[in-house]
């Protein structure tokens, strides 16, 4: 999987979680990242608290981002990513936006603007959620997100919305 002609990235992942004691969900998950060849964590945010997106009637979530250096092309990590996803229980249904155990989205992959069928970076809402936003500022409050602006910027036209952090 490994290219030795790929040089390291610095990638933003989105976890969430609403599902089987959903904290130990992300927790889990920022443990089998870190085991990915090619993946050195940088930073991981606080854990915070939202409620759901889309359907109402499914438990509040737990999200966090993580910051990695990858060495991984953007399709391998997200494979990656997708197969800890379903080791830890992850059903995929029709229904977006439904309750889950896990949700890993890659959100940034270093300056680059992906638009492939699987894989959109920066991540289509990254800009208007404050369960992304909020964590990833904590960790990167510099960040330049390509074709996006200034995190600052984002952060101020994103209100939390309930988004609250877990101590």
């Amino acid at each position: 999987m490994k290219n030795p002609e790929t040089e390291w990235v610095t990638a933003y992942i989105g976890l969430g979680s609403n599902l089987a004691n959903p904290a130990l969900q992300i927790k889990s998950a920022r443990t089998a990242i870190t085991q990915i060849a090619g993946v050195k964590e940088l930073a991981f945010s606080s854990l915070y608290h939202s409620p759901p997106m889309g359907p109402q009637d499914q438990p509040d979530y737990v999200n966090a981002v993580m910051c990695v250096a990858a060495e991984l092309p953007p399709m391998d990590l997200l494979r990656c990513l997708q197969r800890i996803e379903n080791d830890q229980g992850r059903v995929r249904k029709d229904q977006r936006w439904g309750a889950r155990t896990l949700d890993l989205d890659v959100l940034i992959y270093g300056d680059r603007i992906i638009e492939l069928p699987d894989l959109t970076v920066p991540h289509p809402g990254l800009a208007e959620r404050a369960f992304v936003l909020y964590p990833l500022y904590e960790i990167a409050p510099q960040l330049l997100v390509p074709g996006k602006g200034h995190i600052a910027d984002l952060l101020d036209r994103c209100p939390m919305n309930g988004l609250k952090r877990l101590d």
